[in-house]
């Protein structure tokens, strides 16, 4: 391509490769002979086709190629590529820049075409120093096959991720082509923004209850025989409340640690779903809630569950302490058999077990629904870290089943997950 067209060159098939490994020094094909041309498998100087009868057995009937209606063999066009994509021959000067390289440099194609690299993509590093000058590309070491990607700046101080291959015809041979891949930055700024979000949520939570304990423990010691029994009892319980919530607290980072990286295990026993619903309605009346509350609904006989119990008690006493923090009227939970999807063989169906947890409080609004189930979603201003439900997605999904939210009869949240039920491999 040269300076002043309208359109990068296509790219097509392996352009933008190194050099052939088996290559020789001389840059030809080992398998070719003294006068450059390859070696045919036959004695008369011809290819010889794998078919019998002459023709490539990718042909047609009529010796010629085969439709391609999904172009999968056309050249690929670089403005169809989602990154930025610039490329400088032997002198370094710039013989494509894409569109995604103009809308991410916002430096325009007729300004970079033809154009010295150094002027087309004017790159400095974080201390100021110009990079292409800084690493050399065309006349630093003939060992280096390129730049791995790093934070760099554009005029204005604009920042843009970059990486860079060099291209030689030889090992150790002069750089023949130069391509530069430009990214931006935004995604990486939300995840750090992300994690921000996460450190000030966390610091915040923590705050709370190790000052009480600090408070706590401090009056105690100090002034331990001014007072009663009663008084140092109900200090002691505060403590140990507040001691449970940075627990709870460290459990859920480690859980979202785990849950982000695909390292949450689950470790498959026997449960008793029924039982483990009855155990937190009954520890949410002792904790001063109303029986008359909770509704529960268990609809048998149900197939036999196999499931982590102690994920399966985070995930029921997550969703129902949400219907009784953040709901109103009654909270009703039902359990029921379930029927997954078909068996790809087509024998049957995959059983599962489906809990619903419900209130009948405002519900969740229609627009909020896509956001329940991640970070730092709040449904009101009552407390909580807004990682309960993003959490309990997680432990859902590692059991290979679903969770939904919409609105239950009653107008308030409803929660649907489906766990299937089928016993680990290795006792099957």
């Amino acid at each position: 391509m040269t300076a002043g067209t309208s359109r990068p060159v296509t790219v097509q098939g392996p352009v933008l490769r190194g050099p052939d490994p088996g290559a020789g020094d001389d840059g030809q094909d080992p398998a070719a002979g003294g006068d450059g041309q390859d070696r045919p498998a036959g004695g008369d100087g011809q290819d010889r086709p794998v078919g019998g009868d002459g023709q490539d057995p990718a042909a047609g009937g009529d010796g010629t190629r085969p439709a391609d209606p999904a172009g999968l063999t056309q050249p690929i066009d670089p403005d169809d590529l989602p990154d930025g994509l610039v490329v400088a021959d032997e002198h370094g000067r710039v013989t494509c820049f894409n569109a995604a390289a103009a809308r991410i440099t916002a430096v325009p194609l007729a300004e970079a075409l033809g154009q010295p690299l150094e002027r087309a993509l004017p790159l400095e590093d974080l201390e100021g120093r110009r990079w292409w000058t800084l690493t050399d590309p065309y006349g630093g070491l003939a060992t280096r096959v390129g730049q791995p990607e790093r934070n760099l700046l554009l005029p204005g101080g604009r920042e843009v991720l970059v990486s860079a291959r060099y291209v030689r015809v030889r090992p150790l041979g002069p750089v023949q082509k130069l391509v530069i891949c430009v990214r931006g930055t935004e995604a990486r700024r939300r995840t750090e923004r992300s994690h921000a979000e996460l450190i000030a949520t966390v610091a915040h939570e923590l705050r709370s209850p190790l000052t009480s304990v600090k408070g706590f423990t401090a009056t105690l010691l100090a002034k331990w025989e001014r007072f009663t029994d009663d008084q140092k009892r109900l200090m002691l319980e505060t403590v140990d409340a507040d001691a449970n919530r940075v627990t709870r607290l460290i459990a859920e980072l480690l859980d979202i640690s785990r849950i982000d990286s695909g390292r949450l295990e689950v470790r498959r026993q026997p449960v008793d779903i029924g039982a483990a619903v009855g155990r937190h309605v009954q520890s949410h009346t002792a904790a001063g809630q109303s029986p008359d509350r909770f509704l529960v609904r268990i609809q048998r006989p149900l197939p036999d569950l196999w499931a982590d119990p102690d994920k399966i008690d985070q995930i029921l006493g997550n969703l129902l302490e949400n219907a009784v923090r953040h709901g109103e009227g009654t909270v009703t939970i039902e359990v029921a058999a379930a029927e997954i999807g078909h068996i790809e063989d087509g024998r049957g169906t995959v059983k599962g077990t489906a809990v619903t947890v419900c209130d009948e409080g405002p519900g969740i609004p229609e627009e909020s629904m896509g956001r329940v189930f991640t970070r730092f979603w709040r449904g009101s201003k009552r407390g909580g870290t807004g990682l309960g439900l993003y959490i309990v997605k997680g432990i859902v999904e590692a059991h290979g089943g679903t969770i939904t939210v919409g609105r239950g009869p009653g107008g308030g949240a409803q929660f649907r997950f489906v766990l299937p039920v089928a016993a680990p491999a290795y006792l099957t």
